[in-house]
C-alpha cells in the first residue's frame, strides 16, 4: 500500500512540476536572451556585453596548431560532433588582443568553449596534450576572471596546447568563438582585461611554488573588480586611485597575500583596475553580480581544473527541457525515498 501511495505522490508531484517548472525554465531561457535596462543601453551605444549562454559549443583551434596534432588536441579539449570548428589567426590577436605583428604560426594553444548553466560563471580547465601541461604561465583563475572582465558568463573553457607556450593568446579563440555565435565583445572592455592579465601575471610568475596562489590574487582583484562597478553605477563616479589601492590592499590582506605580492605589482594592478572600471562592462547591471560570483568560485580553487564532470553532465544538454526533467525526477525520487 504505501509503495502505490509513494509512486501516486511522485506521479503527482512531477505533473504539478511538468505543469508549472518546465514552463518557467523556458521562460527564463528567453529572459536570458534580453538584456536588462542599462545592459541594453550599453548595446545601443556599440558598448554591448554578453547577457547569454553560448547558442552552441565550439573549438577553436590555434592556426600554428600542426596538423598530425590536431585530433589529440581535439581529444584533449573535449570536443564532440556537435561542436562548431574555428580557427584562430594573428589578424585575430591584433583584433581581439590589440597587438599587431602576431604571426599565425605563433598561434598555437587552442580552446573549445561549452554552454553552461545560467548562473555558473566561467570555469576554465587547461588540459594536458599527452600528458604535459604545455600552458607555462597563464592559469585557469586568471582565464576565468579575465574572461568574466571581457564581459564573458555562463561557460566552461577548456584550453590546451601541442607545444609549451605560455598561453597568452588562448583568449583570442575564446573571443572570436563569442563573436561567431553573435555575442557582442567591446574591445575596450577587452583591452582592459587584458591589461588585467599582464598585471597579475608577474605576481603568479614569482609565487609559482604556492598553488593557491593565483585564485587568492584572482579572487581578490575580481572581487575588487566588483565593488567598483558598484561603486561606478550607484554614485555615477569613478574611485580615485588611492581608494582602489586600498580597496586591493583590503582584498588581498583578506587572502593572505598581501605580504607575497609586491608593491610594483599592486601599483600596476591598479592602474589596471582603474581600467576595467571605466570599460563598458563595469556600467551593467549584471557584471557586478558576475565579477563576484567568479571571484567566489576561484578563492579556493587550486590547479588546472575549475569544472567538473558534474557541470559537463549538466550542460550537455542545459538547452533542452530533457535535462531539466532528469533532474527534477531524481529530486523528487530522492524526496520520497527519504520519507517513506
Amino acid at each position: 500500500m504505501k509503495k502505490v501511495v509513494r509512486i501516486s505522490l511522485i506521479s503527482g508531484a512531477l505533473l504539478l512540476l511538468l505543469g508549472a517548472s518546465v514552463p518557467a525554465r523556458a521562460l527564463a531561457d528567453n529572459t536570458n536572451d534580453v538584456t536588462s535596462t542599462s545592459d541594453s543601453a550599453n548595446a545601443s551605444s556599440g558598448q554591448a556585453v554578453q547577457t547569454k549562454a553560448l547558442s552552441k559549443p565550439y573549438v577553436v583551434y590555434g592556426s600554428g596548431l600542426a596538423s598530425e596534432d590536431k585530433d589529440a588536441v581535439s581529444k584533449a579539449l573535449g570536443v564532440q560532433s556537435n561542436y562548431q570548428s574555428l580557427t584562430v589567426t594573428g589578424s585575430d590577436y591584433a583584433t581581439y588582443i590589440n597587438s599587431a605583428g602576431t604571426s599565425d604560426a605563433s598561434m598555437i594553444s587552442s580552446v573549445s568553449l561549452a554552454p553552461a548553466d545560467p548562473g555558473t560563471g566561467v570555469k576554465v580547465n587547461i588540459a594536458d596534450f599527452n600528458g604535459q601541461n604545455n600552458i607555462t604561465q597563464v592559469t585557469s583563475q586568471q582565464y576565468a576572471m579575465v574572461a568574466t572582465m571581457a564581459g564573458v558568463k555562463d561557460v566552461i573553457i577548456t584550453v590546451t596546447a601541442d607545444k609549451t607556450v605560455s598561453g597568452e593568446s588562448a583568449l583570442t579563440g575564446v573571443y572570436k568563438a563569442l563573436a561567431a555565435d553573435g555575442l557582442t565583445l567591446n574591445q575596450q572592455n577587452t583591452q582592459a582585461a587584458n591589461g588585467i592579465m599582464d598585471a597579475t601575471q608577474p605576481a603568479i610568475n614569482q609565487n609559482q611554488g604556492d598553488k593557491k596562489y593565483p585564485g587568492k590574487l584572482m579572487a581578490a582583484v575580481g572581487s575588487v573588480s566588483s565593488d567598483l562597478a558598484k561603486k561606478r553605477q550607484q554614485d555615477n563616479q569613478y574611485a580615485t586611485k588611492d581608494e582602489i589601492r586600498q580597496m586591493l590592499d583590503n582584498a588581498l590582506a583578506k587572502q593572505g597575500i598581501q605580504s607575497q605580492t609586491s608593491t610594483t605589482v599592486i601599483n600596476n594592478i591598479v592602474i589596471a583596475l582603474g581600467n576595467v572600471q571605466k570599460a563598458p562592462v563595469s556600467g551593467t547591471s549584471s557584471y557586478v553580480d558576475n565579477a563576484k560570483q567568479v571571484a567566489s568560485n576561484i578563492s579556493n580553487s587550486v590547479g588546472n581544473k575549475m569544472a567538473q564532470l558534474k557541470d559537463f553532465a549538466s550542460n550537455a544538454d542545459t538547452s533542452g527541457i530533457m535535462g531539466t526533467l532528469s533532474r527534477i525526477w531524481q529530486s523528487i525520487v530522492d524526496f520520497f525515498n527519504n520519507l517513506f
